[in-house]
């Protein structure tokens, strides 16, 4: 009953706004874009700190001057529109150098000149040790020559990076790095206002021996920076083809206009669209919000069962005249999965064994047709049925990979070898929760670890498991994975722990900075999805380095040294163009990621993008998104 009226609370809400925005839109044709994750409202550069898929929609629609940039088939090209071109040249040490012209005459959106420096000085943060001190995650200081020195304090100077004058910057890459399947994009500079992000009090200059910062410390950054980060007024200072001019908080819905001062984007392309409103589209209401016009444009649409009511509704004639215009779509393949997401560095899911029997109680492929309809199917990888790396070696992952086919038999004997064989007491298991006996080590604070008289240490096969709401994912692992009577039947037990997807990632990145309790190993278990750009680069999502860790990579708390070695070695292993040696590594780092099972994975979709008819031209695919489609979209007269 609690959750009905909840429901019909949702319900009446979405239909109170559903006329002021139905109106809205079609007098002034403002697209209102359904966003199926909501807005946490961080909007860093990059993934500085988090890596929410809406919030980098909105960073991407305000920050387009990126020197570097992927095409409508996702391969990198130089950003014409900013750079007057771009030179790499081998050094006779194996370092690289790329120099990079920056155009005259570019502006943010309120009209102050871009500089060199606003392309410089992001790396060259990157490089210093105040970024950790922040909280940041960056990595440049790994790659540029001198970085690692300027970080540590044992140089003045960022000596692989250089302002040559008001319009060239070099950058020198170490030989570690070299060469880089993906090499283009060292040359990527994006323009960051330094006096927005940083203040009037710091500076970066290069006397002839390498960019160097003035008056770099925390104190002086750290209050500008917070408040940079998570503005949305309209001092907001960007270089994109939208203005971020408005965020509710509380409404999780965002609103932005067009730069006036945007030149285009690579090719030259401006917006016509003159108004997006981002908002929520929550699952139990979406349909109406759609059918009613609380929004138009409903992107990425992953739910089988959705897709399905979203091409009825494209059919639906009597909706149409009422709302004053209808629907179309556009379908393509997902490059990414849904999956859950163990870490394995504490708790039952540290052991492998755990981790491949939880794959094997859930019926992976009545979970993918329940959830996909006929829209997507089971993958097992960390890879999208769009990657040009699947379609070439499908064959192959279907003889090399392990399914883990639903089987509860096998997985209680895959328990029972890893001695998951005792009760609460210690003794023989008979039923309820499996035992079993770890160092203490492995013990650690898990909430479900227990020290005998004895001098035991028994961990309880009972896995804490955080779950996002309103996710029509996360009830179904409910119904057919924790609540399963086969995963009772085996021993084990999984807690579901609702939360909102914001607090749920800063348990997944353990980001003691929103919070000491975010900083604890809590949750072994997760469930979400990841899409991968066309640079397909794992190489430090399995670090096995500890400050990397600890500044937010390998969310997994994986620790192989083969599978950190698989990843590196895919991109720095091989040289731009040599598409051949790149599947050759990817198929074996697939391969070592499918024996450890980090994750499970779920299904790898078709998605179907629903927008109103009055938009013409409107053409998305898998590597070209919203953000980057819409700019060559524009409104029927």
């Amino acid at each position: 009953m609690k959750k009905l009226l909840a429901l019909l609370l949702a319900l009446c809400m979405v239909l109170s706004v559903a006329g002021a925005f139905a109106e809205e839109a079609a007098t002034e044709h403002v697209l209102i874009y359904g966003a199926t994750t909501e807005i946490n409202g961080d909007f860093a550069p990059g993934a500085w700190w988090t890596n929410n898929a809406t919030d980098k929609m909105l960073r991407d629609f305000t920050t387009d001057y990126t020197t570097v940039v992927s095409d409508q088939g996702g391969a990198l090209v130089i950003n014409e529109t900013v750079c007057d071109g771009i030179e790499g040249n081998m050094n006779e040490d194996g370092t690289k150098t790329y120099t990079v012209k920056i155009k005259d005459g570019l502006v943010f959106n309120n009209g102050e000149a871009i500089t060199v420096k606003d392309f410089v000085w992001s790396t060259a943060f990157g490089c210093s040790s105040v970024a950790g001190e922040v909280g940041a995650k960056l990595t440049s200081y790994l790659t540029v020559v001198g970085g690692q020195e300027y970080f540590d304090g044992t140089a003045d100077t960022i000596s692989g990076l250089r302002i040559l004058d008001d319009n060239t910057i070099e950058v020198s890459v170490t030989s570690d790095y070299v060469p880089y399947y993906f090499d283009l994009n060292y040359a990527g500079f994006s323009a960051f206002s330094m006096k927005y992000w940083l203040g009037e009090n710091v500076d970066i200059k290069d006397d002839g021996n390498g960019v160097y910062f003035e008056g770099l410390t925390k104190e002086n950054i750290e209050k500008q920076l917070e408040y940079a980060r998570f503005n949305a007024g309209e001092d907001r200072v960007t270089a994109g083809p939208y203005n971020l001019v408005e965020f509710d908080q509380a409404s999780k819905q965002a609103t932005l206009v067009i730069n006036e001062n945007y030149q285009g984007n690579f090719e030259g392309q401006k917006p016509s669209v003159p108004k997006i409103i981002i908002t929520k589209a929550e699952d139990a209401t979406w349909f109406d919000a759609l059918k009613t016009g609380a929004f138009n444009f409903y992107d990425t649409i992953t739910d089988g069962g959705h897709i399905n009511q979203a091409m009825d509704l494209i059919e639906d004639e009597a909706n149409k005249e009422a709302l004053g215009y209808g629907f179309e779509y556009t379908q393509f393949d997902r490059p990414g999965y849904g999956k859950l997401m163990f870490q394995s560095d504490f708790g039952p899911t540290q052991f492998p064994a755990v981790r491949h029997a939880i794959a094997m109680l859930l019926d992976r492929n009545e979970f993918a047709n329940t959830f996909c309809q006929g829209w997507g199917g089971v993958v097992n990888g960390p890879y999208g049925t769009a990657m040009w790396m699947y379609k070439e070696a499908e064959e192959w992952l279907d003889e090399n990979l392990n399914s883990y086919a639903y089987n509860p038999e096998a997985a209680v004997e895959l328990l029972i070898e890893d001695g998951w064989v005792l009760d609460e007491n210690g003794n023989e298991y008979v039923e309820g929760v499996r035992y079993k006996e770890v160092t203490e080590e492995q013990a650690g604070n898990y909430v479900h670890t227990k020290k005998l008289d004895d001098g035991r240490y028994l961990m309880g096969l009972e896995i804490e498991w955080s779950s996002s709401e309103g996710n029509t994912v996360s009830e179904l692992l409910g119904i057919m994975l924790a609540n399963g009577e086969q995963t009772a039947a085996a021993g084990v037990k999984i807690n579901q722990n609702i939360m909102s997807f914001a607090e749920l990632l800063n348990y997944m990145y353990r980001d003691a900075t929103q919070g000491d309790k975010y900083g604890v190993p809590t949750y072994c278990m997760y469930n979400l999805a990841s899409n991968f750009t066309s640079l397909y680069d794992q190489s430090f999502s399995f670090t096995l380095d500890p400050k990397m860790v600890a500044d937010g990579y390998n969310t997994d708390f994986i620790f192989d040294e083969e599978l950190d070695k698989l990843s590196m070695d895919m991109v720095y292993g091989v040289e731009a163009g040599d598409d051949e040696g790149y599947l050759e590594v990817w198929k074996a780092f697939i391969q070592r990621w499918n024996e450890l099972l980090p994750e499970v994975p779920l299904y790898s979709n078709i998605y179907i993008t629903v927008y109103p008819d009055w938009l013409e031209g409107y053409e998305q695919d898998s590597y070209w998104d919203f953000e980057q489609a819409i700019l060559y979209a524009n409104i029927a007269e």
